[in-house]
């Protein structure tokens, strides 16, 4: 589900986006992604194997209280609405960078991911004029529409769009 902000719309759905769709001003919320105790600690278990994510009774013993999710697996969840309804992969070149990621608060299993993206500013690469550069605040929101976690993010994105194979 979609929960688009009105300011202002893109003129184009998401597989025709373009740099030039990625106005400053642009508001968009993408999710729900419900979060399960078994992807918390099958994420974990691969990529940050604290007890905290993986272990549910060591992690009630933590000053958490309880399961969380590893604020990386929070940021795959984002990364997943971002490419599912935020940013075109035809036209999506790249990202160079993250800035001000925050882990604000816990994500504990059936919490209601949302994130809400709000293009900051865009412009017209100078040595690549074929493509721009994105800077977009992200923030994912829980079902008590807390921020759960933040960052500006900027992208490098097409002008136009390459022709299909």
């Amino acid at each position: 589900m979609t929960d688009r902000t009105t300011v202002p719309l893109p003129a184009r759905a998401l597989p025709d986006r373009t740099f030039d769709d990625y106005v400053a001003g642009l508001v968009e919320t993408h999710g729900p992604l419900e979060v399960t105790e078994s992807e918390i600690v099958a994420f974990a278990s691969s990529f940050d194997p604290h007890d905290m994510h993986v272990d549910p009774e060591a992690a009630r013993r933590s000053p958490f209280g309880g399961l969380i999710a590893s604020g990386w697996h929070t940021t795959a969840l984002m990364m997943r609405l971002m490419v599912g309804g935020f940013l075109n992969q035809r036209a999506s070149v790249a990202s160079p960078g993250v800035d001000e990621l925050r882990w604000l608060l816990p994500v504990r299993p059936g919490d209601s991911l949302r994130a809400r993206f709000t293009v900051l500013s865009s412009r017209v690469s100078a040595s690549k004029p074929d493509r721009g550069l994105v800077r977009t605040r992200i923030e994912v929101l829980n079902q008590r529409d807390e921020v759960v976690m933040s960052q500006v993010m900027m992208n490098l994105v097409l002008r136009e769009l390459p022709a299909l194979a």
